[in-house]
Formats: C-alpha cells, structure tokens, sequence
C-alpha cells in the first residue's frame, strides 16, 4: 500500500489525515514541522506528500524543493490558506501535483484528488489535458515553456481562483481562456468573452453589467449583462488594461464582493462568475504609469500565465503549419525551403500572423501545386529571411548571379526597414543583418576561389591573402580550423 507522508503544525489536521487516509489502507507518517521532515524522508520512501506553507520553522515550498531533490517521484499536495494561494501556485510550478485550500469544505473532492494521485490507472490527466488542447485548437508543441504553462493551467483551471493571462498580440490568449474553462468544474456553464478596448466606457459598463429600461439615450429596454449571463460561468475579459479607471472601480466592486448594479438600476444583484482577464501590455508597467489599478491588478493576479511570443518557440512552427492546413482542409504541404525561410522570419503577428500567411499561400496555391514552396509566401517573408544565414553546403554551387541576387535583396530589405514607418524598429536586427552581409560575402568570394583553385584549401587562402584556419572559419568548420 502506498507510504503517505502528511507534515502540518496543526494537529487536528494530522489526526484528520490520519484517520482518513488509514481507513482507506495507506500508512501514514505525521511530522509537525521542519525537522520532523527530514527526519522521517530519511527514514522512509514515500507515494505521496500533503505539506502545508506555513511552519513554524520552515515553509512548505522549501520542504517541495528538499523532497523533489532526494524522492523526485513523490507526488506532492501543498495545503494553504485563500490568503497564499499565489504562493501555493508557485509550488505548482517547483513541481508539486496539486494545492488543497484549508478548511478542507469538500471531502469527496478531496478523497478524489489523493486516489487519482496514488493510483496510477486513474492517474492519466495528461493525456486527457493534451486532448482537451487539440480540440480545443491550442497547439502546445514540444516547447518547454509551453509544455509547462499548459500543465500550470490545468491544473489551476479546477481551482475557483482568477487569472490574468499576459501575452503579445495574437499569442492565443483567448484560446488559453477557453482551454481553462473547459478543464474547470464550470465546463457545462457559459463562457463568454469581451474585448475591453473594442467598446466605450458607456457601453463597455451595460454590455458588463446590464441596463434599466431608460438608463441613457437608446436603451429602450433593459438589458442583462454578462455578469449576470455569465454566472456560474467563466468571464474572459480581454484587453482587461484598455477599460478605463471608472470602469476598473466597478470591477473591483464585483470581484471584492460579488455585487453589481445595472447601469440606471438601484437593485444590488450577485455574480459568481469566474474572471480570466487578458492584456497584451504588462499591467504591472500599466499600474506604474497610473493607467491601471494596483489593487484591481492584486484581485486579477491570482495566477498569472504568460504565453510566450512564437519567435521563441519557433520550432514548434512545422507543428502549428500542419494543424492550421488540417483547420482548413487543405492537402496541401510546405516545402522544407519555405519552412526555413519562415522560421527566420520574427512573426511580430504571433500564431494568428502565422494562420493569415498560411490561408494566403493555400488560397493561392490551391489548383497550381501540392507544395507550397517560398513563391506563394508574402513579399515581406522572402525579403527578410534572405538576408540569414545560407549553409556552407548551398553557397558550393552558387556563383556569381547569386551573389548579385543576395546583395539586391539584401539592401530592398534594408531599404525596406527605412522606408516603413514603424512605431518600433529593433535597430538590433539591422546591425545583425550588416554583420550577416560581411560573412555572407567573405563566404562567396571564398567558394569562387575554390572553385577557381579545383577545391585547394591552401592555394585559395594565398590567393585571398588569409590563412586556412581564416578561410574554414568563413565555411563555419570551426573544429578543424582549431586543429590547424
């Protein structure tokens, strides 16, 4: 039978667990703080840890990381109270499998979470997580950091906590949201979405908290908001940084208390919808600039997710290509060359840029081709990624023409940057494409005189006036150039 360890300074909570836990056949070890701990995970291999936060002379996050370190197979349940909750999500994130809120109200639910753990039939939330992704159309990929924001979201997503999604424009916040409710206990109850910054502060106010026949010019009847539609539901606020300060007062009355009042209505009316909220800005920036509340910001930040930008998870491109093709029905494929040249591309539009080039290049190759090559990629695609890097093994059979066409495109990139008037220029990105240039060029110039030499190392080096280990520096074999 499993070996379960429980460590709270509060003894009522160990006889609970004792009893609880005993009568279901596991045997069961208490401690009461710190030193208890380590004693008894010297002493004994164990299935499962409930740990609480607070100790008298520890906290729990430090015992999460000392147990992870010696028994990384032990499962672990951080007890805590509502007030560290953020704390207890932190743990998530160390590697614990779950957090309980004291006092423990729903027993069942509780039994639930410890069996599913210990048993490791019923234990398959995994694979039921990455499931629920795939339907819901959020391809997570092989990227670390994705891997682990999705499994922090499903494991929150049961949890009757708030949570502010941050994210670039088009990273799949929504989708996120979405993925949340469907994984929470809400699942069968509505979710619904606004986008703060597409409204008024007028109409923001009646489309979130409804209207009385009457309350302004146009409302010739009353109208329920989504608060009220919302209930026992999931509300998706997005854009959550564009409302405005009166309208962040009133949503820090509902999120406070629960309560709200229809615009033109007296009556006090009760929500208990669950709040995700969205912002492409950083809010804790927005707080510092006055343009945002702390103390709303404080209700929100329970859990905070942050998706990271598609330029950092490029190599989950190919993965995003074929589920967007399948969304579209499309048997078509990309070639391995356009590929390469959209990962080199920065994808300042995120996954939804990446689905807009994706249904552009299939609408134009439908009926022509089965592949997809660089041809039927947008203009500003091919244009930036010829300037990257070009592998030693393409440059051999280039010539002269070649270099004539790099240097063209080359500059109408440059040109390109210039012209645009752009908010912000990553003037980074200019000074690598100039560093980009030289090596490209000593690189042609290096093939030419190999080929002109019949592929003689040392006679081309005299010719260009470098040495070997020079010219196999330019051909990138950097390891045998460190032998010369």
């Amino acid at each position: 039978m499993p070996n379960v360890l429980v460590i709270d300074d509060e003894r009522e909570v160990c006889t609970f667990f004792l009893h609880l836990l005993e009568g279901k056949g596991y045997h069961v070890k208490l401690g009461w703080n710190g030193k208890d701990f380590l004693k008894l995970i010297q002493q004994y291999s164990f299935d499962l840890a409930l740990i609480d936060v607070k100790l008298p002379d520890t906290n729990g996050l430090e015992l999460l990381k000392q147990l992870k370190a010696v028994q990384p197979s032990c499962k672990v349940i951080i007890m805590t109270g509502y007030s560290t909750v953020k704390t207890a999500v932190e743990a998530i994130k160390y590697g614990a499998s779950d957090y309980i809120e004291k006092p423990f109200d729903d027993i069942d639910e509780l039994e639930k979470i410890i069996e599913e753990l210990l048993d490791s039939e019923i234990h398959s939330s995994q694979q039921d997580m990455y499931k629920l992704a795939e339907a819901l159309g959020f391809v997570i990929g092989t990227n670390k950091e994705m891997n682990d924001l999705i499994k922090l979201a499903y494991k929150i997503a049961k949890k009757n906590v708030n949570v502010l999604i941050e994210g670039e424009t088009g990273t799949g916040k929504e989708v996120l949201a979405h993925f949340i409710h469907q994984a929470s206990m809400r699942y069968d109850q509505p979710f619904i979405g606004i986008n703060c910054g597409a409204l008024s502060e007028t109409l923001l106010e009646s489309e979130l908290f409804g209207h009385e026949k009457g309350a302004f010019t146009g409302a010739l009847k009353e109208k329920k908001g989504i608060f009220e539609i919302a209930n026992r539901g999931t509300l998706f606020l997005d854009e959550i940084g564009e409302a405005s300060l009166a309208t962040q007062v009133k949503l820090l009355r509902v999120l406070e208390t629960g309560e709200y009042i229809r615009v033109g209505g007296e009556t006090v009316r009760r929500t208990n919808a669950r709040i995700i909220a969205a912002s492409h800005v950083n809010l804790s920036q927005a707080v510092k600039e006055k343009t945002f509340r702390e103390d709303l910001l404080y209700r929100l930040d329970v859990v905070k997710l942050t998706i990271p930008p598609l330029r950092e998870r490029i190599d989950d491109l190919p993965v995003l290509i074929k589920h967007f093709l399948k969304k579209l029905n499309s048997t078509l494929t990309f070639s391995d060359d356009a590929i390469l040249q959209m990962k080199q591309y920065p994808w300042p539009g995120n996954v939804r840029e990446l689905f807009n080039v994706v249904k552009r290049a299939v609408t134009l190759a439908e009926g022509e081709t089965m592949v997809i090559t660089p041809d039927y990629l947008p203009e500003k695609i091919r244009t930036e990624t010829n300037i990257s890097s070009i592998p030693s093994s393409e440059i051999k059979n280039n010539n002269e023409m070649d270099l004539e066409s790099y240097l063209q495109n080359w500059t109408g990139y440059i040109l390109s940057l210039w012209k645009e008037n752009n908010e912000r220029l990553e003037l980074q990105h200019v000074l690598d494409a100039v560093k980009d240039l030289e090596t490209q060029i000593g690189r042609f110039f290096v093939w030419k005189t190999l080929k002109e030499t019949l592929g003689d190392k040392k006679e081309a080096a005299e010719r260009l006036n470098i040495t070997v280990r020079q010219l196999r520096y330019l051909l990138k074999e950097k390891g045998t150039a460190l032998k010369e």
